[in-house]
């Protein structure tokens, strides 16, 4: 579907959602569940957990959808509450204070990023392998920008950091996901 035509799909999705339509919630699932569960498991590295993420992530949206301002906002709606509910997850799982201050750090950065990945589709499954030997900071805005083809601004709503820091993670994210690719390639 063209963006325009999806985004305004989106939009009308969400109205009839906080209406009340009889199947138009299933419909949003059916719509979003592939991307949101690539989402999830890119953030978490884990087949393991995702699932029981994804059905919080339902149930959250499912009492909130009414409070949702602007419905044309609906897909960083959406991946802004799986952030939460992955970031919850890990945060119980793994709670470290050196990811923090990892996160804090490249925060911190206003690097300007002048060049996108560019890997072939037979390199899709070498892309994906070394995506989970990086940090997830790094993980989570390759994902939405380029995997999810969300602009800065729009992954800078979802993460709720500025652009300038999405930015920064991009530049520090391509490099650090070229170089988990050339120790893969090094035998």
């Amino acid at each position: 579907m063209q963006p325009r035509r999806q985004a305004i799909y989106n939009e009308l999705l969400a109205i009839r959602c906080q209406r009340g339509e009889p199947g138009a919630f299933r419909e949003l699932v059916s719509t979003w569940e592939r991307p949101l569960l690539f989402y999830i498991r890119r953030l978490l590295g884990s087949q393991e957990v995702e699932w029981d993420v994804l059905q919080e992530v339902w149930l959250r949206a499912f009492k909130a959808i009414g409070t949702l301002r602007e419905p044309r906002l609906l897909s960083i709606w959406l991946y802004r509450i799986a952030r939460r509910a992955a970031m919850r997850h890990l945060r119980d799982t793994y709670s470290d204070p050196a990811i923090d201050q990892t996160v804090a750090d490249l925060d911190a950065l206003e690097v300007e990023i002048d060049q996108r990945l560019n890997f072939s589709a037979d390199d899709a499954q070498q892309v994906h392998l070394a995506l989970r030997q990086i940090p997830l900071a790094f993980r989570e805005v390759l994902t939405l920008h380029f995997l999810e083809d969300m602009s800065v601004a729009e992954t800078a709503a979802v993460i709720g950091i500025p652009p300038g820091t999405v930015k920064s993670r991009l530049f520090h994210a391509k490099r650090a996901l070229r170089e988990a690719l050339q120790r893969m390639e090094t035998p």
